[in-house]
């Protein structure tokens, strides 16, 4: 049986540097463009575009980073040292958006996208519909040695996959826990220490939250309670921060909600969904 997801390849500069992106949608209606997270792809989002019940009102797009899944790194990759920041990465979202002519699309991203998409509100809210951050926070504070993913002598990928396990909901299916560390453990050599350079060094975004205007460009906060990287508490601080947000802490759920849970998260996902959807009537 096959499944109604349309992956497709789009070529596009970004910083003025030609890129190769990977991009898969379902549905119609409402743009509503999904961010994966730090070293992983859009095959999280495989719940999100196989339901119909979200497909049906909405146009549902993911694509892969540069570096991730299967956009490939630039030409030249080899001579530098891969390393996420904020500029770059709202440029590439921006830089999708527009090629694919998005009218006010809905932007939802997890953790490294549930950080970006606070700058998106900030810098670009004008061109956007709303955000939903999922397990948003504005900062973290390092708790690890990064270094550990990306060593001669460590397999990487099982070491990335072996840093997240510990976020996710003990609730949550394990078939869903264990396809979304299997994403982690495909990831290529330096990419997921290079996101967290954007997630835990550079992308420290407290200063910029008083300049979002939800008036402008809603916001929508969803995190899940077990989850020690992007805490709940985190969240609301973000809440708080922007006047007009809106947060939920979602029950029996981790730091994936849309991979390691789908069923649950579409529970909570559905009233921001409705309520965007009234919007645009």
């Amino acid at each position: 049986m096959m499944e109604d997801i349309i992956g497709r390849y789009m070529r596009l500069e970004l910083d003025g540097v030609p890129h190769r992106i990977y991009v898969e949608e379902a549905g119609q209606g409402i743009p509503l463009l999904c961010l994966h997270t730090a070293g992983s792809d859009t095959r999280q989002w495989r719940g999100l575009l196989n339901d119909p019940a979200v497909t049906r009102h909405f146009r549902c797009i993911a694509f892969d980073l540069p570096w991730h899944g299967k956009s490939s790194p630039p030409e030249g990759w080899w001579r530098e040292e891969y390393k996420l920041t904020t500029a770059a990465y709202a440029g590439a979202v921006m830089g999708v958006s527009r090629a694919l002519g998005l009218e006010k699309p809905l932007v939802m991203g997890c953790s490294i996208g549930g950080r970006i998409v606070l700058e998106l509100a900030a810098a670009h809210g004008a061109e956007l519909g709303g955000v939903i951050g999922l397990q948003s926070s504005a900062h973290v504070t390092p708790y690890y040695d990064v270094s550990w993913t990306h060593r001669a002598d460590v397999h990487g990928g099982e070491a990335c996959a072996g840093v997240v396990s510990g976020l996710m909901a003990p609730q949550s299916p394990e078939a869903e826990r264990w396809e979304t560390l299997w994403h982690y453990m495909q990831g290529g050599p330096g990419v997921f220490r290079g996101d967290l350079h954007f997630y835990k060094e550079e992308g420290d975004l407290r200063g910029r939250l008083a300049s979002i205007d939800t008036a402008q460009c809603p916001v929508w906060l969803l995190t899940g309670e077990y989850d020690y990287s992007c805490t709940p508490e985190a969240t609301m601080e973000v809440a708080a921060a922007v006047p007009g947000a809106k947060a939920t802490i979602m029950e029996k759920l981790g730091h994936f909600p849309m991979s390691e849970h789908y069923a649950r998260f579409a529970a909570a996902l559905a009233p921001v969904l409705s309520e965007v959807r009234a919007a645009r009537r």
